[in-house]
């Protein structure tokens, strides 16, 4: 099937198959039957596709017909046969379908949300992509008025276009001020086509939809976002805001939420399978499952007692270990997979004791090999080996590559001789034993055979094998060992999804061979000018093969247009379809699996570490102990003449501070004391850094802050004195407080003495946080000290005076919005720069002012102690530092660190603060697993080094700019040689692998997939180093960049993300399950969303008295009229659907008038309502939005008529009747699934905002940084006259781009414009000094790498903050619990069903009321019987209690769980205090006692029934006819009764 040419045996090979498939098909019907029995063929669907694929083979190949060679295609399903034949693939599909069922209410949701955004971009859009600038005749004004009216063949003709250097399109251009203009002698028309071949635009439904789709799969959306831009103005930028928030972040947001459900879901249904097996395999026959187990015991001792002598050496042991081989092959045989020879041989040639002289060396090699020097030798041997991988570059001197050559050789003779000190001292038994070895001794062979193959052609490859050196660290990383066992436990146990996924691309691949194979071959000429098949087609299986996999990465719009050129629009877009989403959905379960199995990470603990891993520690802690014997030597009198110091000072302390401290503090600090002097300077105090550093009191200390008195008389009203605990918590003494501080003047009267001690004693007792006591203490001091102490506290009352924390915070705002003003305009813009220049020395001296009052009121070394401080003063001396480089000119440069005076919104913000300590807890940890994947990609860094280095240069034509066939240039020297050899370099492409740090570069390009086409198609025509590429020359390097993206990309990212939500949950349950990206102030802000999200937003409204109000009021509150006005909603939006540009003016018309219809509609629907609830109507959002739409409908519609279509667009008001479809997520009136899906995300919006400003911020410093040095970059690639650094509105628009991945690389290609034959550094930019056009390209991949690194960390949190949301909720619904939410929503319900608020409801509503509730109080009908069964107690009237059914169903839901009688008491004392007005009632019955008295009285009129027929036959003979008429009259009462018991049956209350 993969084969484009079949060879002649081919169609005997099909026959045979086809008959083989008949045949197999016969034998199963014939043996489970067609229709009948329980495993009949046709029972199973894999059948059905078997026996439908094998008739449509028959049919197509037996058939005259030619239209049913459309049934060869289908054939290609065969493939998935291999499916049933997999037990776990077979599995897998069954989930998968599972999870699409799941899936269907957010595809419904997608699509919804997919259809209005088409339809507002239609009325947004519509035409616009057809405005071109167009050159227009200057000759006279009739041949323009001419050509515009009477030539329709001028505006087709593409050369009177303007067109942009290198641009195959004409440049778009719209009439907005705020669009892309057109130059002089251009004007702006709309004609010709649309861009991309007519395939991008707005025009219908279909295609705005389907540009909707890419937006939504985030495809190539950089080249739509320009031409939108140009098109229609940068405002609209909003538009592609939302698209992306919505699609690209909430709704895969949800894909995952619900996938990782049924991940969930799936693996508990495993592992009770699993213990089901476990249960039934204990229960096999113990006594042989123990004499087993006691001789592998057995021999295992025996085996270890010999391996372990012949390490140790030692004759007599080793002589005394020996076993009997054929007892251990004869008890574990069935255990081994090796035969008893090979034991035999085993210990006769590889276990090495032949002699004492031999064991003597063996054990001499056994230390030096297993000492901790020689295993930090070792790894550092692999260090520096890696570094000289990463050193090779192009190009490379003679010397360098001698020199690395030479390396190389010295690194494998220290790997070979480890491998044989380690063998002499393991024994080759030994020592293969063990996996890592056996990793060495492959290195060692392999860099032994390079040596000598490495000069034969073809066999230079070997050198990229080199890079699993770069492996050799695991052995000594415990971290990479972990993830690299996870990794391979993960792929074992997801191989049968890997293999599906696989299978799911081969048949992709096939199909699309068929399809359009052959389309590709006959209609070439209209994708390629020179009629050359691109690099992606599907002309043969594997470029078919390729197209899938780029289908899958998110790279598919090119190949559909081209799919469209060559085999129309309806046969290529079902494909697209199906690969697109089958196989996102394969793989976004393999990434969500891969990353729940790497979020049980956890870090190596001290007991998990290896024995090379221990040496190394051991190994260093030698090397520090050694430095500190060496310099506790060299410093020897300085410590003698300290412990002088200290003893005095020991008696001092006792002496002049014994009412400052407690005991058990003096017994602490001169056991401290002892130990400094003990320890000689060498050993730290035994309190953490963190402790000693935190601004939290510890409990156990007496500490003091300098602060005023009045605050500490907060914590301490009554000023009394303090009790401190002791050291070991026993003993409480009261002792007065220290008056002492370190930052006042009363420290500079100490005595010498003292102040030593001050330096030297514990830190726990010189924390400043401690509220100090009364001013009585103070006023002990000297007269200056007390000055200085008021002082300190006028100081810290300024500081923590909210007026002052609300004037800096606003002050901080001013000054970092100022930075947005100062763009390349502001030189021209006189009083806006001296403004700037003004308020740039107003904020520098309030920060100052703010910062020395700080120093004042906490103290200079408290000040320093927080990390927000320490951010503070650093802005400080930025604004210092930026006002100096203004007043020389030689400090310039200073001013271009401007934009760090933003990070002063971190330390002001509670917000921000929360957010940063929050991504701090959740990333920093896993800086072990980024150093893993890092080091994955350096060793794809130096293959890619390896393969491609010095062969991306090409010699280009610079009319053309397209690069010279190879019959015209073959390699660098015939370029040179050349006529125009000076116009015609040799030049390499921007991103190559030329060296380890480009080559980075080149694989997050590739990671990113923006610029990997381009990259691709380099690696693949690449020939060899100085020789021209030639077109698919290397095309199986391809397979470089999948492994890449499967190996470098989907598993790191998997192991990262895992690590994440292993930190997050971690810190989650910490904080007892909130939100770690929230404050104290938003957890109420959070409950309070929580409430209003399940409670009615709208108050009852009273019923009218009116009669007339009465009708209207149950009209527009039935559910008939939602339905009516939720279609006519529907009808508005398809009228929207069937608009087209360019329509005919009656069409025009009829929509007019459709649209004064739906206006009229909906002003009667807003009249009504009026007339019903008057001023309540506005006491519902929902009815306030829907007169606004009615208010605005009416004024776009005459609006137009008045003043024009030119000033009010036509399509606003079909946008603003469009709006209504918001109807659809009302919790009440709409689609109740839509509002369970949005709950997560509006249960996440506290944490999102917060995200959100910190992205903000990010973008916000970055945009300025952009300003300052990228503004007057050359404007080409991804930087024109929209997307540039010259204003803080278009570097937003950059860094949006780049958030999104929108074509990011483009403008990195820009700003590598450096040399003289790229931009002109002396270009004269007017308006300003500035001079030149050339970038920095440094500076450019240190910008746009970090931005991208920082931004992606925060949006992969914003993930987990929706997902884990939604799995919250979804494992709250799961769970055999009751939360607030299922009080309120009972409560809702009940309001329903009493709407006076009596808290008692008729027994008659109770199956009703029962069946209206939400799970899991909810009780489907018929549930008569188990309402009875709950013996609820009925008051007076056949009434009961809203309390007593709450109660019922809540021990219903709980069943027999110990704490069920704790909740129910809860619920009741809750409904007591919630409602102190309860109505007191005693019940006279219960539904179980009333249903016994309905069924008896049943029995009793039945019984009397019988009784009275019986008297009637014994009447006499002679009143027969008397009595017979009697009796029908009795029959019919007697019927009547029966009618009216069933009656009072069904009225009773159940």
């Amino acid at each position: 099937m993969s084969m484009t040419h079949c060879p002649k045996w081919g169609p005997a090979f099909q026959n045979t198959l086809l008959g083989i498939y008949t045949f197999e098909i016969l034998v199963k019907l014939i043996a489970r039957g067609i229709w009948a029995g329980p495993f009949y063929f046709f029972g199973d669907s894999w059948n059905w596709l078997d026996f439908s694929v094998t008739l449509f083979e028959h049919i197509s190949r037996y058939s005259p017909l030619n239209f049913i060679s459309v049934f060869r295609i289908v054939r290609n399903l065969r493939i998935l046969k291999i499916i049933p034949l997999n037990q776990g693939m077979k599995s897998f599909v069954a989930i998968l379908i599972h999870c699409l069922k799941k899936l269907t209410v957010v595809i419904i949701l997608t699509v919804f949300f997919l259809s209005v955004f088409s339809l507002i971009g239609m009325g947004l859009f519509m035409g616009n992509l057809k405005h071109k600038c167009l050159r227009w005749p200057q000759e006279n004004e009739t041949d323009m008025l001419n050509n515009r009216t009477g030539n329709p063949y001028y505006i087709r003709e593409t050369e009177n276009f303007y067109y942009l250097e290198g641009e195959r399109y004409a440049l778009l251009c719209g009439n907005r001020s705020d669009a892309s203009q057109c130059p002089e002698g251009y004007v702006c028309v709309k004609a010709g086509v649309n861009p991309d071949d007519g395939y991008t635009n707005f025009d219908s439904f279909g295609w705005a939809l389907l540009a909707l789709f890419r937006l939504m799969t985030q495809d190539y959306p950089e080249a739509l976002y320009h031409q939108i831009l140009y098109a229609s103005g940068k405002v609209y930028m909003i538009f592609f805001v939302v698209i992306s928030f919505w699609f690209a972040f909430y709704i895969a947001s949800l894909f995952l939420g619900l996938l990782a459900i049924s991940y969930e879901e799936e693996k508990q249904t495993a592992a009770e399978k699993a213990t089901v097996d476990q249960e039934f395999q204990k229960s096999l026959p113990e006594l042989q499952e123990g004499k087993i187990t006691a001789e592998t015991k057995t021999v295992q001792i025996e085996m270890k007692k010999r391996l372990s002598t012949s390490m140790i050496t030692s004759l007599d042991a080793l002589d005394g270990a020996t076993v009997s081989h054929k007892e251990v092959s004869e008890l574990k045989n069935s255990r081994q997979r090796c035969p008893f020879c090979w034991y035999r041989f085993a210990k006769t040639f590889l276990i090495w004791d032949c002699s004492p002289c031999w064991l003597k060396l063996k054990e001499f090699v056994y230390r030096i090999i297993m000492d901790p020097f020689t295993d930090l030798f070792l790894t550092i041997c692999i260090i520096l080996n890696i570094n000289f991988l990463a050193l090779e570059h192009y190009p490379m001197s003679l010397e360098t590559s001698n020199i690395l050559s030479i390396g190389n050789m010295v690194f494998i003779g220290i790997f070979t001789t480890e491998m044989i000190f380690k063998i002499i001292a393991m024994h080759p038994y030994g020592y293969f034993q063990v996996g890592w070895n056996i990793y060495d001794s492959l290195i060692v062979f392999h860099g032994l055979a390079e040596l000598y193959l490495t000069h034969f052609h073809g066999l230079a490859i070997l050198r990229s094998f080199r890079v699993l050196r770069i492996f050799r660290l695991g052995r000594y990383w415990p971290t990479f060992k972990i993830l690299m066992l996870t990794l391979c436990n993960s792929v074992v146990a997801l191989k049968d999804l890997v293999l599906l996924l696989f299978t799911f691309m081969f048949f992709s691949a096939v199909v699309g061979l068929n399809l359009y194979g052959s389309n590709y071959k006959k209609h070439v000429c209209n994708i390629n000018e020179d009629c050359q098949l691109p690099h992606w087609h599907m002309r043969d299986f594997f470029h078919s093969f390729l197209n899938v996999f780029r289908i899958l990465c998110g790279e598919w719009i090119e190949t559909l247009w081209d799919c469209f050129k060559v085999a129309g629009q309806f046969s290529c877009i079902p494909f697209y379809m199906m690969v697109i989403l089958i196989g996102k959905l394969l793989i976004l379960y393999l990434f969500l699996a891969l990353i729940i199995s790497f979020s049980s990470y956890k870090p190596a603990t001290t007991d998990e570490e290896n024995h090379e891993a221990k040496n190394l520690q051991r190994a260093m802690a030698r090397i520090k102990k050694g430095i500190n014997y060496v310099l506790s030597k060299i410093l020897c009198k300085k410590q003698n003449v300290l412990k002088e110091t200290m003893d005095n000072i020991s008696d001092v302390y006792v002496k002049e501070n014994i009412s400052d401290h407690t005991l058990s503090e003096l017994s602490n600090t001169q056991d401290f004391l002892k130990d400094k002097e003990k320890s000689n300077g060498t050993e730290k105090n035994t309190m953490t850094e963190n402790e000693s550093q935190s601004l939290i009191p510890s409990p156990s200390v007496s500490e003091t802050v300098p602060i005023a008195s009045e605050e500490s008389d907060i914590e301490n009203p009554d000023n009394k004195e303090i009790q401190s605990k002791s050291g070991d918590g026993s003993s409480k003494e009261k002792v007065k407080q220290s008056s002492s501080s370190e930052c006042s003047t009363v420290d500079i009267v100490l005595s010498e003495e003292e102040m030593v001690y001050e330096r030297e004693k514990p830190k726990h007792l010189r924390n400043v946080y401690e509220r100090r006591s009364s001013s009585a203490q103070i006023s002990r001091g000297p007269k200056k000290g007390k000055i200085w102490q008021n002082i300190r506290k006028t100081c810290c009352k300024i500081v923590e005076n909210s007026c002052f924390k609300c004037f800096i915070g606003l002050v901080t705002l001013l000054s970092t919005g100022a930075l947005a003003f100062e763009d390349i305009y502001t030189d021209q813009r006189k009083t806006i720069k001296i403004l700037l220049e003004y308020a740039d020395m107003i904020f520098t001296y309030i920060f100052i002012l703010e910062m020395l009052l700080k120093w004042m009121a906490y103290g200079f070394k408290a000040y320093f102690t927080t990390g927000w401080y320490k951010l503070d003063f650093m802005v400080v001396i930025v604004f210092c530092l930026s006002l100096i480089g203004k007043s020389r000119e030689e400090l310039k440069p200073l001013v271009s660190i401007k934009f760090l005076r933003a990070l002063r919104v971190l330390s002001q913000f509670e917000k921000m603060k929360v957010v940063v300590s929050a991504l701090i807890k959740t990333t920093l940890p896993t800086l072990s697993v980024f150093l893993v994947c890092l080091m994955i990609w350096l060793a794809f860094g130096i293959i890619g080094v390896h393969l491609f280095a010095g062969k991306f240069y090409e010699c280009i034509d610079p009319t053309s700019g397209e690069r010279f066939p190879l019959s015209e240039v073959m390699n660098r020297s015939q370029c040179e040689t050349l006529v125009f050899n000076e116009s015609m370099p040799w030049e390499n492409a921007k991103l190559n692998f030329d060296n380890v740090g480009i080559s980075f570069l080149s694989l997050l390009q590739v990671a990113t997939f923006n610029g990997w086409i381009t990259i691709m198609n380099s690696a693949v025509d690449s020939t060899d180093v100085d020789m021209q590429p030639h077109f698919e020359n290397n095309i199986y390097m391809y397979c470089y960049f999948i492994d890449f993206i499967i190996i470098g990309l989907l598993l790191p990212l998997s192991m990262l993300i895992g690590a994440i939500v292993a930190n997050f949950h971690k810190h989650k349950i910490k904080q007892g399950g909130s939100n770690i990206f929230i404050t104290v102030k938003q957890k109420k802000q959070y409950r309070a969303l929580k409430k209003l999200m399940y409670e009615d937003s709208q108050k009852p409204v009273p019923l009218p008295e009116n009669k007339f109000q009465r009708f209207i009021f149950d009209l527009v509150t039935s559910r008939v009229f939602n339905i009516i006005i939720m279609t006519l909603i529907c009808f508005q939006a398809i009228t929207i659907m069937i608009q087209s540009d360019e329509q005919s003016p009656k069409i025009d018309t009829a929509l007019f008038w459709i649209n004064s219809v739906y206006v009229v509609l909906y002003i009667g629907e807003c009249v009504l309502k009026l007339i019903v609830f008057h001023c309540n109507y506005f006491t519902s959002g929902w009815n306030i939005f829907d007169f606004m739409v009615v208010v605005f409908s009416i004024t776009g519609l005459f609006l137009p008529l008045t003043v024009g279509d030119y000033l009010v667009s036509p399509s606003l008001v079909q946008l603003i009747l469009l709006s209504r479809t918001i109807h659809v997520l009302h919790p009440e009136k709409g689609l109740k699934l839509f509002h369970n899906l949005l709950l997560p995300l509006m249960l996440s919006l506290p944490a999102l905002l917060n995200i959100s400003l910190l992205i903000f911020l990010i973008m916000f410093i970055y945009a300025i940084f952009g300003m300052y040095n990228f503004a007057y970059v050359k404007k080409e690639a991804g930087i024109d006259d929209m997307s540039n650094f010259e204003t803080f509105g278009s570097s937003m628009l950059c860094l949006f781009r780049v958030t999104i991945f929108a074509g990011w690389d483009g403008m990195l290609n820009a700003i590598f414009n450096s040399k003289w034959s790229d931009c002109d550094p002396d270009k004269i930019n007017p308006g300003t000094q500035v001079r030149g056009d050339c970038g920095n390209p440094f500076l450019g991949i240190i910008y746009f790498v970090s931005y991208i690194l920082l931004t992606r960390l925060i949006i992969v949190n914003m993930y987990i903050v929706v997902v884990m949301e939604f799995l919250n909720i979804a494992s709250k619904k799961k769970a055999k619990t009751l939360s607030e939410e299922d009080f309120r929503k009972f409560f809702q319900v009940w309001k329903r069903f009493d709407p006076d608020r009596t808290q008692y409801i008729d027994s008659s509503k109770l199956s009703d009321f029962a069946a209206a509730l939400d799970p899991p109080l909810f009780m489907a009908k018929p549930n008569k019987g188990q309402l009875v069964a709950m013996d609820l107690p009925m008051a007076a009237g056949d009434r009961i209690h809203c309390l007593d059914v709450l109660l019922a169903l809540t021990k219903r839901v709980l069943g027999k769980d110990l704490s069920m009688e704790k909740v129910l008491s809860e619920i009741e004392s809750g409904f007591t205090l919630a409602n102190t007005f309860k109505i007191t009632y005693e019940p006279i019955t219960t539904t179980l006692k009333r249903k016994q008295e309905v069924v008896s009285a049943t029995i009793i009129q039945r019984a009397y029934k019988s009784y009275r027929l019986r008297q009637n036959d014994k009447n006499t003979s002679d009143t027969h006819m008397i009595d017979g008429d009697r009796e029908v009259q009795a029959i019919k009462e007697d019927s009547y009764i029966d009618k009216a018991e069933g009656v009072s049956i069904i009225q009773s209350p159940i």
